[in-house]
This record gives structure tokens, sequence and C-alpha cells, in this order.
């Protein structure tokens, strides 16, 4: 994100007062139309985008052994440790400076964006600049905002003041990589008062037991029935030359919870080295969401998802 924010509204007793000084009007008004108070419906489509308003982190367990970040950071000479600003920091209210849109924020109106994916949103080295981002979320509701933690414990003491129950538009994610991480992570993070929660196992290094957490933290749903606080559920396995094994067989066991309480699930990448079997398959880096989609496990939380008659692994060698 930027180093400064463009204010793009101006107040009627500030422009009354540049306004004073007769030699600056026209410029003023100019100033103004930049960023009209009366914006027309954006008619633009939604887009899907990348929000790494800080940059770096620290390791906090198993699970961030082989992280990508620290990889090609480090592949840069960067040091991956410190946590600092980036220029995309303003990047949620950045508005357009000319053009047919000009005075409309740069990322369109409903537009899904992924927010601190080269950091942990609730690092303690963030804790100088979270504020500022919180600001810009709140101004954004618009648009929604999805963001993933390893660190559930610092969340309650980190939220905005006004967040209530949560933002609707706001999905702080929680990644565990085995039930050691599960366990210790998820009853904090499930304690915590969201409107949505959404559970990752990535990158996957065992298979997760999740019923006992379905079953304990649950919410009334429209009918009337109780329904696990999780929406959603998604697994991965690991990539990068050091990748550990995912075995197909714990992917296939974190899918049958999810249908058996029916919780949306997504089996989003194979990761390089899948075992299916007996054997092992390495998969290079830009197969592994297509295997993975072959798979067909996903499921919405109502459809009985196809199996995987069609997955194909033992195509790529």
């Amino acid at each position: 994100m930027l180093s400064f924010i463009i204010q793009g509204f101006l107040s009627t007793s500030f422009y009354n007062n540049l306004c004073s000084n007769a030699g600056k009007e026209d410029a003023m008004i100019q100033q103004l139309s930049l960023f009209p108070e009366n914006s027309p419906a954006d008619p633009r489509p939604p887009i899907t985008v990348t929000w790494n308003g800080i940059h770096g982190c620290t390791k906090v367990s198993y699970g961030c052994q082989h992280c990508y970040m620290f990889r090609r950071d480090e592949s840069v000479g960067k040091d991956p440790t410190v946590v600092r600003k980036t220029q995309s920091f303003n990047l949620p209210v950045r508005r357009l400076r000319t053009g047919k849109y000009k005075g409309l924020y740069k990322i369109p109106s409903g537009s899904h964006i992924f927010t601190c994916f080269s950091s942990d949103f609730f690092h303690k080295d963030a804790d100088a600049w979270r504020d500022e981002m919180w600001d810009m979320i709140r101004e954004r509701t618009d648009c929604t905002f999805f963001m993933i933690t390893k660190r559930p414990e610092r969340i309650l003491d980190h939220l905005p003041a006004d967040w209530d129950g949560g933002w609707g538009h706001v999905t702080i994610a929680v990644t565990t990589e085995n039930q050691w991480a599960a366990d210790r992570r998820l009853p904090v993070y499930l304690s915590v008062p969201m409107k949505h929660y959404s559970v990752m196992i990535e990158p996957m290094l065992s298979t997760v037991n999740l019923r006992r957490y379905f079953t304990a933290y649950t919410r009334t749903d429209s009918r009337g029935h109780a329904a696990p606080l999780i929406e959603t559920v998604s697994v991965g396995g690991e990539s990068g030359p050091d990748a550990r094994i995912c075995d197909y067989a714990w992917v296939l066991d974190v899918h049958m919870q999810c249908v058996e309480y029916s919780v949306p699930f997504s089996f989003h990448q194979t990761g390089a080295r899948l075992k299916k079997g007996d054997k092992i398959y390495e998969i290079p880096r830009e197969h592994q969401h297509e295997q993975a989609w072959k798979a067909r496990l996903d499921f919405d939380g109502a459809r009985f998802p196809a199996w995987d008659a069609d997955f194909e692994t033992d195509t790529i060698e």
C-alpha cells in the first residue's frame, strides 16, 4: 500500500475557507471534482485482488518451516522476518484520478480482497499500522476481505472498537497444519466474536479431526437448527522444492467430516508431493490446483460432490 492516504473528500467549511482566497477558487473546484461526494454507482465488474499492505513475518509453528514468502525473500537477499509497510499500503482506498471512472475507487465495488498474504495481519510487529488498515477495511464495506492468521490468540485484543459481533464483509480465517495446531488454535479462534469462521489446513501435514469443533461451537441457522460455526474448510498440500508429503487419505478424511456436518469443503491444491495409495506423485506447481480440482471433492454444503474417478495424478510424472 502507499505510504500516504489520499483524502478523497473535503469538508464544506474547509472549502469555504479556501475559496475566500479568490485566486484559488478555480483550483479548489477542480480538486473537488476529482473525488465527487456523490459518486455514481460503480458500473465495473468486481475483481479479485491481493492486498499486501504489510510484508514480512516470523515462524510460529511446524507449518511455517517451508514458508513460500521466506523462500522468495531470501532468494533476492531480503530479510523475511522484518515486518514493514509496503507501497500498496492504501490500495483499497486509492481512487482513479483520470479517465471515464475518475473519482471511483481503483478496486471496483463488489471485489474480493485477499488481505495480508505475505505477512500475518495480527503479527505483533504490525501493531503500529493495523488501526489504519482497519479504517480502510471499514471504509470499503462494498467489498469483501479475507485474511488468514496463525495467531488467533491476538485477534480479540486487536479488533476495531466498533467490531461488535463482527463485520459482515470480513472473514478472518485460521490455518492449522496438523491436529496439534488445530487443538491449540481452534478453541481460541472459535471463541472470538465474528460473522464468519473459516479453517484452512495448509500445509496439510496430517489428517485433522474437526468433529468436536463442528459440534461444540455452533450457531442457529435459518431453519432454527444448530449448525457449526465453521462455515468453510479448505485443505492443501505444501508447495516448493522441500515440500513435505500430503497424503490423499488425509484429504478424503477431512472431506468426509465436512460432508457429514454439511460444512462446505475445498481441496484447492495438491502440493508438490502427494501420496495416493502406495505411490508418491511429484506434481509441478502449475498443475497443483488443476489436479486438486480433478479430485472432484469440493462440496458446497448441500449437494454431495462427485468422487475422484477422474483424478489423474498418474498422468503427471
